[in-house]
């Protein structure tokens, strides 16, 4: 492969960050999976890829949602992945399955 093809994939790039589903409360879980979100997702068995954009896109209408969008966009990210297996984040709210935070 020619080098000047990967050092333009790497320039085409976008930062991704892989976190928990629980840092979305229970009616957002259900509006990704369901395909529903205020804004532009993409929705797989345990969680899906969010489209944050830089600078964002646009904010979502989901309080929950809206605050990670906050901290992705101090933070460079451009999608972020729910999934059921991913990391919980330290400064982000944790919902049980009933939308409390933890």
């Amino acid at each position: 492969m020619d080098k000047s093809t990967v050092a333009t994939l790497l320039q085409l790039a976008e930062p991704l960050v892989a976190l928990s589903i629980t840092h979305l409360t229970q009616a957002t879980r259900a509006k990704l999976a369901a395909d529903d979100l205020s804004i532009n997702a993409y929705p797989s068995d345990y969680g899906g890829l969010v489209f944050v954009g830089a600078p964002p896109y646009r904010l979502p209408a989901e309080a929950d949602l809206a605050a990670i969008f906050e901290a992705a966009a101090k933070a460079g990210i451009v999608w972020l992945k729910f999934d059921a297996d991913g990391p919980v984040v330290d400064g982000l709210p944790v919902y049980d399955d009933d939308g409390d935070a933890g």
